[in-house]
């Protein structure tokens, strides 16, 4: 989905990359429900509710990152290392915010290292 040009303009790149954080995420926890499958983009789109062009990105950094394995048009979950070390950030993350409160972006980087808070 595009973004008007004054978005694009006033928004940090951190926050523009949101929403490949919150994609990643939703391939992972795809694929790890259907761990024992292999689906290809258009399929994982649907899967998702997303548009493809916006997945494109995401697939090939989780292949880069070995989250995910690809052969011909099709995708399924990793295997390894890298697949439970994920899995435990996430697990871990998500304890954090069940028992501290998730974290305001906005907030976090008003208060952000090298950012002039004034103090």
């Amino acid at each position: 989905m595009p973004i008007d040009i004054e978005t694009f303009e006033s928004t940090s790149e951190e926050r523009l990359r949101e929403n490949d954080a919150r994609n990643t995420e939703r391939v992972m926890r795809f694929l790890a429900s259907h761990s024992d499958q292999a689906f290809t983009k258009n399929e994982i789109c649907k899967g998702l509710g997303v548009e493809e062009d916006r997945l494109s990105t995401v697939l090939s950094r989780l292949e880069d990152s070995a989250l995910v394995r690809h052969k011909g048009d099709y995708w399924t979950l990793g295997d390894g290392e890298a697949v439970a070390a994920y899995s435990g950030l996430v697990e871990s993350s998500r304890a954090a915010n069940d028992r501290f409160g998730e974290e305001d972006m906005d907030e976090w980087l008003k208060h952000a290292a090298g950012k002039d808070n004034g103090g």
